[in-house]
């Protein structure tokens, strides 16, 4: 690929990148799994069947912020369009095509870590699964369990970690 020619996110051969077609599949995916139609998605995104019928072959890449809409109207987190890539898809990202990164494997791509709790997935999951208790008792009960349990093992070994002979 020459450096400063845009591909505006196609690969080499003007197809449409893999990974724009992996998402299409993943936002296809989910729309039937939730019966809903293509004319019934682009009435709740404001947008016409026929965009819709774009994204989900990935012939029309989709922005962040549209991606944000179809994440909430098809009730998935923005990670979901991602799972299950493959290297084969991952490898023809746009970063991955530019010339200086031809001999970089997806995996030699190091994510930036970010030790802070409240930015995991996990974290996220556990508390929209608190908001989602309808019982408040309930869940304030729960809340303080959890807080007794971190505060009572703050400083023991992991389950793992213990020896077997206990």
């Amino acid at each position: 690929m020459k450096q400063g020619k845009s591909l505006r996110g196609r690969t080499e051969d003007n197809e449409p990148n893999p990974i724009d077609i992996h998402v299409g599949k993943r936002i296809r995916l989910r729309r039937t799994i939730l019966h809903i139609t293509q004319q019934q998605l682009a009435e709740m995104l404001g947008l016409t069947f026929q965009q819709v019928q774009k994204y989900e072959k990935g012939l029309n890449r989709v922005g962040a912020s549209r991606l944000w809409d179809i994440s909430r109207v098809l009730d998935v987190p923005m990670g979901f369009f991602f799972e299950d890539i493959d290297e084969s898809s991952a490898q023809r990202s746009p970063m991955m095509l530019n010339k200086d990164m031809t001999d970089m494997s997806f995996h030699d791509v190091q994510p930036i870590v970010d030790d802070d709790p409240m930015k995991r997935a996990e974290t996220l999951e556990l508390v929209r699964a608190y908001y989602k208790i309808t019982n408040r008792a309930l869940a304030k009960n729960i809340f303080n369990i959890l807080v007794t349990l971190s505060h009572s093992s703050y400083n023991e070994p992991d389950f793992d970690e213990q020896d077997d002979d206990e």
